[in-house]
């Protein structure tokens, strides 16, 4: 039998290597046969492939956030089906799995709307919408996940499904928060909001002249005064000093908050005034801006490169553990480590009947390592300190911001959400066939 499929690849085939590159260059990914799909009945011929030969399956839009290492099996690349279609009656944006956020926001800001995306257009919107989804707005609209109205997925007995929660609320509510364990996602469809503009931008410290604890405990006493309207991240990290930077940057330690604000210019204003009162900023670029410019925000860096990392879920975080974290990860740490801390609550605490789990946290602690010539071990080593300190008040982890190592699955999800995925698992996937991400097993 072959793959009923235009573009397939195996280990030697001209064109390989490309296929399985990704945004992640971390990890050594080596399938035993890519399928390079452009509709869904290729995914679903694919599958059907797999699941006759006993083969893993495994998913690949933008390679962001790939979960380590892998060796054989299937790998199932979709950056060919890139399909965009707004409904601007219905709120609605058609998304292909292959789509990047960025793509979303173009073509839905002709209409006044937006998606609930992430910080980083180069991202793919279905992967990380599967993951649950905690993005710019996300104080005020909740997750992603929480928004979609339909998928389309070709499960392990090579069916494509269209699935709602009105059709099959079990495999719709395991889909969404599950990520990538119980299918191929093809498409879905997601609502948008109304928001044209935005108040927002990033407003910096030289973490060598204002004190990096001063900076995190305004933030912190900041962040309990801020309606849900705010999407705030505070963020830290020592730049390199590499030739390729402006110069301001190099070998620079900055220290900044990132925030969006759906209200109006004059009220951003007021609301930021405290951040502006720590000190002198670096840089300031807290504007009115429309939505096709919120990528601005976070500037992510939109080339490949290696890196490990983890999101962890707290129920609260004081300021001297904010302030030990500043400690490891700043000047003094041998390796060069981003430090992130986004406020949560708001809508992201509304129940919902989907797996995306730890509802109630309040902040999330983000820590990205690049992997350098002597890999991840001590990063992990590092990384063992963030924990420790966040240990008082850890909830779990976020499968979206999990970097490496497939076999951390401790924290994903609450005992109850596991026993329910587990269970869709046996469902639709008893014999374990989407095995190569972050694992649920069936029950």
């Amino acid at each position: 039998m072959s793959i009923a499929a235009q573009y397939v690849f195996r280990p030697g085939d001209p064109g390989y290597a490309q296929e399985i590159a990704g945004f992640q260059t971390g990890f050594t990914v080596r399938p035993e046969v890519v399928v390079g799909a452009t509709a869904a009945e290729e995914v679903r011929a694919a599958v059907s492939y797999a699941a006759e030969r006993g083969l893993p399956v495994g998913v690949q839009a933008t390679g962001h956030g790939l979960p380590g290492a892998a060796e054989g099996g299937m790998l199932i690349t979709t950056r060919r089906m890139d399909g965009v279609r707004i409904d601007p009656v219905a709120r609605t944006a058609h998304i292909e799995a292959g789509v990047r956020w960025g793509q979303v926001v173009e073509a839905a800001a002709p209409h006044g709307l937006a998606p609930l995306n992430g910080s980083a257009p180069g991202v793919g919107a279905v992967s990380y919408t599967l993951g649950g989804g905690v993005g710019i707005l996300a104080r005020e609209f909740g997750w992603t996940a929480d928004h979609v109205r339909a998928l389309d997925v070709v499960t392990a007995d090579g069916a494509l499904r269209q699935v709602t929660a009105a059709s099959d609320p079990e495999l719709y509510g395991a889909l969404l928060g599950g990520g990538q364990n119980l299918g191929v996602v093809t498409a879905l469809e997601v609502g948008l909001v109304p928001v044209a503009r935005l108040y927002g931008g990033d407003i910096s410290f030289d973490g060598r002249r204002v004190d990096p604890a001063t900076i995190v405990r305004a933030y912190r006493e900041w962040a309990e005064t801020v309606p849900d309207t705010v999407t705030s991240t505070f963020a830290a990290l020592v730049y390199p000093d590499a030739p390729m930077l402006p110069e301001p940057l190099r070998g620079a330690y900055v220290v900044s908050v990132r925030l969006a604000f759906t209200g109006d210019a004059a009220e951003g204003e007021r609301l930021v005034a405290p951040l502006r009162a720590i000190g002198p900023a670096l840089s300031d670029s807290l504007r009115e801006m429309p939505y096709t410019e919120s990528h601005t925000i976070h500037s992510d860096p939109d080339f490949p490169h290696a890196y490990w990392g983890d999101g962890i879920t707290v129920s609260d975080l004081t300021v001297d553990a904010a302030a030990e974290l500043l400690r490891l990860t700043g000047p003094s740490a041998d390796r060069m480590a981003v430090l992130q801390i986004s406020h949560l609550g708001g809508a992201l605490a509304q129940e919902r009947p989907n797996a995306v789990p730890h509802r109630d946290a309040r902040f999330l602690v983000r820590a990205l390592y690049p992997i350098g010539e002597d890999g991840t071990g001590p990063i992990k080593e590092l990384h063992a300190r963030v924990e420790l300190t966040v240990a008082p008040w850890a909830t779990g982890r976020a499968l979206n911001f999990l970097f490496g190592d497939s076999e951390r699955t401790e924290g994903l999800y609450d005992a109850e959400t596991r026993k329910r995925l587990a269970r869709v698992k046996g469902m639709y996937d008893p014999a374990n066939l989407f095995r190569r991400n972050y694992n649920i097993v069936p029950g």
